[in-house]
């Protein structure tokens, strides 16, 4: 019980965390917070800037594809395939998350789900996910990700240390075993 309540914090806490940026960017950007609405009606503009740094800008971008804005060209049927697809991954790791996973794997995927459910929250609210931090070198800039981006690659990041890590000490007692 202890292990599910740990699971569902994480989980609950990434999507609280990102969904509350996200409102308080909309809030300074429309002085509202919309419950749902279309994402272009909602805010016209693709992209407002604010420069804080030499190498950051706070943002604001609707995404309408997936990771670094993959797939956006995919037509009108786009937000409803990636919304059904994100649904079904979700599904797959909330699913191996409560029925299968070993103790190094649930707080990387917890966080993985929690990212990946705050997105879908703006994907079924407004057809877009909300984009604000911008990191650059130069003339380089990583695309514009927010909180629930951060929970996800912070998760993928942990799963892989983890797994190699795990991979590492059974090796080793595979050794010691010969």
């Amino acid at each position: 019980m202890k292990k599910i309540l740990v699971i569902l914090s994480i989980i609950f806490g990434a999507i609280i965390f990102d969904q509350i940026s996200k409102d308080v960017f909309l809030y300074l950007i429309t002085g509202t917070v919309p419950l749902h609405g279309n994402a272009l009606e909602l805010i016209p503009v693709s992209y407002l800037m604010a420069h804080v740094t030499d190498w950051f800008n706070i943002v604001f971008t609707w995404n309408h594809g997936t990771s670094f804005s993959l797939f956006r060209g995919l037509g009108e049927s786009a937000p409803m395939i990636i919304i059904i697809a994100t649904g079904v991954v979700i599904g797959f790791i909330l699913h191996y998350l409560f029925t299968r996973a070993r103790s190094y794997e649930r707080v990387p995927l917890a966080l993985i789900a929690g990212g990946a459910i705050g997105n879908l929250i703006d994907r079924i609210r407004f057809g877009a996910v909300i984009d604000f931090l911008d990191f650059h070198i130069g003339g380089y800039h990583w695309p514009a990700f927010n909180v629930a981006d951060i929970c996800i690659v912070i998760g993928v990041g942990l799963y892989l240390l983890n797994w190699y890590m795990a991979r590492q000490k059974c090796l080793k007692q595979t050794k010691g075993n010969e």
